[in-house]
């Protein structure tokens, strides 16, 4: 890479196989027209495009209610891995633009096929999305993603082997950033604890959103080479930032600014390697498109705080 500037694969993976319903599927699209790419360059970004992944939409799925779209989701993953794993083993580090959660593990079995060695999840998020079919019967893998990755208990089989290394993560490889801790099941609080992942919540992000960073970054074991971060959008204050396929959110969390800050301080770190973006549903900014355009401006100044080697991982 060049000492001067920062050079990064980007595709799409327009996909709301995972989700309630479908929206996030023209997340990529509708992120590029709001002026991504020429947000990046402007950041001193050198952005090195690849066509999108295939195009998912949602449709209500009666053969596998709990686990809708299951094929799709495993299909869409092992594209995902592939794809990060070719740009990774190209010297680049890579942003995604999503679609659902879902691309956030198949990015760290990417960087992990790529390189051969293990690879941690910087998880920014309202919800720990460690969920299974057995402990909820809403039917959105875009809410087990982490689940399936750490091959919990009723995980459905042909997707948590769609990693490649079953299970893809385990402790010491998670942390979450900006969880609000009354969004999550019992079983999920009951594996946070049993598997010792540090969370920092989004009480902290919003106090201090840089020195929440740098304890989500602190939390990670000293052999962590290389990780993963990702942001489902829902982790925002969706009255002020209002594009998350979940609407919940409303005047709880951090601000876009906020949660900029935080992020761009993780992604500040040598050791980052992929950024992976979840859960923006572009009709939730009809009545304000100008969201849209901070969104992008946002992504720009964190990939911007990259630093310009990704060095050897």
């Amino acid at each position: 890479m060049s000492d001067t500037t920062r050079t990064i694969g980007l595709f799409g993976v327009p996909s709301s196989a995972a989700s309630y319903a479908a929206g996030q599927d023209q997340a990529p699209r509708v992120l590029r027209e709001a002026g991504l790419i020429t947000a990046l360059e402007s950041a001193g970004v050198t952005v090195v495009e690849t066509p999108d992944l295939t195009e998912q939409v949602w449709t209500p799925d009666a053969t596998s209610p709990l686990a809708q779209n299951v094929d799709d989701v495993v299909a869409s993953s092992r594209e995902v891995t592939d794809r990060v794993a070719g740009e990774i083993s190209a010297g680049r580090r890579v942003v995604v633009i999503g679609g659902n959660c879902t691309v956030a593990p198949a990015a760290v079995a990417g960087v992990r096929q790529a390189t051969g060695v293990a690879c941690a999840l910087i998880y920014s998020d309202r919800h720990l999305d460690m969920n299974t079919p057995t402990t909820t019967r809403e039917g959105a893998l875009d809410w087990m993603g982490l689940g399936h990755a750490l091959d919990l208990p009723g995980a459905v089989s042909d997707y948590a082997a769609a990693f490649g290394s079953r299970p893809l993560l385990g402790p010491g490889q998670v942390v979450f950033l900006g969880v609000d801790p009354t969004q999550s099941t019992a079983s999920e609080r009951d594996h946070v604890e049993r598997l010792a992942f540090p969370v920092v919540s989004q009480t902290e992000v919003i106090a201090d959103p840089a020195g929440a960073a740098r304890a989500a970054l602190a939390a990670l074991p000293d052999d962590i080479r290389q990780f993963v971060v990702h942001i489902d959008v829902d982790v925002l204050d969706f009255t002020e930032t209002p594009l998350a396929e979940n609407t919940s959110g409303r005047n709880v969390g951090p601000t876009l600014d906020q949660l900029t800050s935080a992020v761009a301080t993780v992604v500040a770190d040598s050791r980052w390697r992929v950024l992976t973006v979840g859960e923006v549903n572009p009709t939730r900014a009809a009545g304000d498109p100008s969201v849209l355009t901070r969104f992008v401006t946002a992504l720009a100044q964190i990939v911007g705080a990259s630093t310009p080697d990704a060095g050897d991982a």
